[in-house]
Parts: structure tokens; C-alpha cells; sequence
């Protein structure tokens, strides 16, 4: 059986640690091993029990999540998913090398996204310490689309955003659609996290495509992207959209200082 990976859930509300352990509870490949209430017993217990992750509220009485965070070696410190009721601690969490950051309430997609973040994570860890497990999945490169007797490839790079289409995924590219048997949570996790963004339930896009972005009154947000397009971008995936919007900026001012 694969080892699994060994989770420890931080928070200080009790009902929020029994959101995560029940969610974890149906998801195999996971299992919990220990719950803390509070910042200060947190650093101590994970230094001393070091499971492989844990799920970080970061607002807490006393030390917050992430000065627990910061008071652990980088030797004990062990894969982190922030989780929080606000949005402004997108940076902070990068800073520390959170795998995702997710605000309350979870969304049971984006639980899933996060969690097989740490799966990968996890697999790559085992293979550097030369332990013999099988090697993360690359991210799709290119789309397969059967259309009767025909087949078109699309490359993941021309796709421009893609949308739910019921239980499958419209793919836009070119100025062409097209349709792909797969629900678009199980996409999100095969795309590249560098190159493309959930903003939405129903919703990817190429993070180059984004021109405009137009905060709502209620933490949402409206994208215009470069075609013309408008996508509206949900306040459960902002936090992630934002930080990868400064990362690609940042490898563009880059770039233009080596040109």
C-alpha cells in the first residue's frame, strides 16, 4: 500500500477543525494524526511528531499561524496549507512556501486542488530522498479533442481559458472551442500552476491572458482578458490568482532587464 501522508490540522475554532478531519476523512492517501487549538502547543507538537503536513489557520489567539510557522526549523517544517477567513495574507504565505492558501469556508474543490498539491509535493520529497515511488505526473502538454472520426491536438499553451461545460470542459483557443470529456476540477490539477489559474467553480485561465482585473463589492473579482473576454474571478481562488499575477509580472520586468 503507498505510505501515506500524515496530516496535522491547527486552528483554534473547534468547528473548523472538524470541517477538515471530516473532509480529510474521504479522502484515502491522508490520515490525521493530531490536532492543536493553538499556536504556541502547535510548534512544539509538530517539531516533536513532524507529520508530513499540516492545514495552518492563520489568525489565532496568542501566536498566530504564521509565527508558528516561522518558529520551526526549516528541518521540522513540514508542508503547509494556510487557511483563513481573509484574504490578505496571500504573500506572507508564499513567503513561508505555503503548497496553497485557502479561505473559509473551503470549497470542496479547491480542498481537493490543494490536497493533491501536497500529493505531488509529497512524491517529489520521497523521490529526492531516493526512496522508490513513482514520480509526480508531468503537466498536460497537450490536449487530445475526438470529434467523430477526427483528432485535434491542441497545445495547453494556445489555450487561452477554459469553461465548465456540465460534467465536461470547453476549451478556447485560437478563436475555436473545443469540447473535452473531463470535469474541469480535474483539469485544473493537470495545468500547469505557472501558466494557468482557477479563478472560478467554472472557470480557467492562462494567467498572460489576464489584462484587467476589477475588484467587486463582495471580494470577488471581474477579468478582462486580452481577447475581450470577462470572467468573473471568485474570492476563494484570489488569493492564489493574485500571488501568481505578481510572480508573472515579476519574471517580466525580469526579462526585460536581460533584453
Amino acid at each position: 500500500m503507498p505510505v501515506p501522508i500524515t496530516v496535522a490540522i491547527v486552528d483554534d475554532e473547534p468547528l473548523a477543525r472538524l470541517a477538515l478531519k471530516t473532509r480529510l476523512a474521504h479522502r484515502p492517501g491522508f490520515e490525521l494524526v493530531v490536532e492543536y487549538g493553538d499556536g504556541d502547543t502547535a510548534v512544539q507538537g509538530l517539531a516533536t511528531l513532524r507529520p508530513d503536513l499540516v492545514f495552518m489557520d492563520v489568525e489565532m489567539p496568542g501566536r498566530s499561524g504564521l509565527e508558528a510557522l516561522r518558529a520551526l526549523s526549516l528541518d521540522s517544517r513540514p508542508m503547509v496549507i494556510l487557511v483563513t477567513a481573509y484574504d490578505s495574507f496571500a504573500l506572507q504565505a508564499f513567503d513561508l512556501a505555503a503548497l496553497d492558501y485557502l479561505l473559509k469556508p473551503v470549497d470542496d474543490d479547491r480542498f481537493d486542488e490543494a490536497l493533491e498539491r501536497a500529493r505531488r509535493a509529497f512524491l517529489w520529497h520521497r523521490k529526492n530522498e531516493e526512496v522508490r515511488l513513482p514520480a509526480p505526473a508531468s503537466w498536460t502538454h497537450t490536449f487530445t479533442i475526438r470529434t467523430g472520426t477526427r483528432t485535434v491536438l491542441v497545445r495547453a499553451i494556445d489555450v487561452e481559458r477554459i469553461e465548465a461545460d456540465g460534467d465536461y470542459a470547453t476549451l478556447h483557443a485560437g478563436g475555436k472551442t473545443h469540447l473535452v470529456r473531463e470535469p474541469l476540477h480535474l483539469l485544473a490539477m493537470q495545468l500547469d500552476p505557472l501558466r494557468f489559474q482557477r479563478v472560478h467553480r467554472s472557470a480557467i485561465v492562462r494567467i498572460d491572458m489576464v489584462e484587467e482585473l476589477r475588484a467587486l463589492t463582495n471580494r470577488d473579482a471581474l477579468l478582462r482578458l486580452r481577447d475581450g473576454s470577462l470572467l468573473r474571478a471568485s474570492r476563494t481562488y484570489m488569493p492564489a490568482l493574485l500571488e501568481a499575477l505578481d510572480r508573472h509580472k515579476s519574471q517580466d520586468v525580469s526579462q526585460a532587464r536581460c533584453g
